[in-house]
């Protein structure tokens, strides 16, 4: 029988991907939202760029689900810390294996694992940074520079992850590209100044693979080709003319979601 974990990783489309999470979150109240596509669209291009020699699939997947029990604002420290084991828990109830939410388990350092998945290390790596770019009501959000800094020498000091360097070397490429047609900004740039302006999670998610990722993977690929994206998207499969159409049937998703998340395991 087909479970909700199956009908998610076998849509390869990441803007349908993408969709599903958002019916999901209405259907089972579970945590996504802009920040979640923001950090995701990073994690996108991160994975592309750099020969990590892991499941690009999956690691989507993951960043989109692995925060599925976050609280969006809360002062319970508690909940803070415990919110990835129990997403992991929730995760395996409808139908992802011990593997796949052990990886969204370590997003944090809040559950002790003996050993973490590499595919934690990503997710973390993204989570953070992602986070600190962002604007909060305490503060603005930092310049990727700064952000860089702390990631490394306050957030992560004296912890141990495997693609740090890969990741420091990545951003400070994608800093270097500027792309004409938004007045000399960078991929970061650009994506932020979509967030801040989009004002709801669906436009949001029309935005980035519509307008965002064509553009951006174009100006990417013109300066690194050569190394960037062995995972293309086909852009030109994408119809132009109606930006604002639904990836996929709104109405079956919502009743296939349904179906899947019915049958919980124990």
């Amino acid at each position: 029988m087909e479970t909700f974990a199956d009908y998610i990783l076998n849509e390869k489309s990441l803007g349908s991907k993408m969709e599903i999470m958002y019916y999901l979150s209405k259907k089972e109240n579970v945590f996504f939202d802009k920040t979640a596509i923001f950090k995701t669209e990073i994690l996108r291009m991160f994975i592309n760029s750099t020969d990590l020699g892991l499941d690009m699939n999956l690691l989507l997947t993951a960043s989109l689900l692995a925060s599925c029990k976050k609280i969006q604002v809360s002062s319970n420290l508690e909940k803070v810390k415990s919110f990835s084991k129990e997403g992991a828990q929730y995760l395996y109830q409808i139908g992802f294996d011990d593997r796949f939410c052990k990886i969204c388990e370590g997003i944090n350092r809040y559950t002790e694992q003996p050993s973490r998945e590499k595919e934690s290390d990503v997710l973390e790596l993204v989570d953070q940074f992602g986070g600190m770019l962002l604007d909060r009501p305490e503060r603005i959000g930092m310049d990727p520079e700064e952000a860089l800094v702390l990631l490394e020498h306050r957030n992560l000091k004296d912890k141990y992850n495997r693609y740090m360097h890969s990741f420091i070397e990545f951003i400070n490429k994608l800093q270097k590209i500027k792309i004409r047609e938004d007045g000399e900004k960078t991929p970061l740039q650009i994506l932020i100044d979509l967030y801040r302006q989009t004002p709801d999670e669906k436009r949001f998610i029309t935005a980035v693979i519509y307008e965002y990722e064509a553009k951006v993977d174009e100006a990417i690929c013109k300066n690194q080709c050569e190394q960037y994206f062995k995972f293309r998207k086909n852009m030109h499969r994408l119809e132009k003319g109606d930006p604002n159409r639904p990836l996929f049937s709104e109405e079956t998703t919502k009743k296939v979601i349904g179906r899947l998340i019915e049958n919980k395991k124990e």
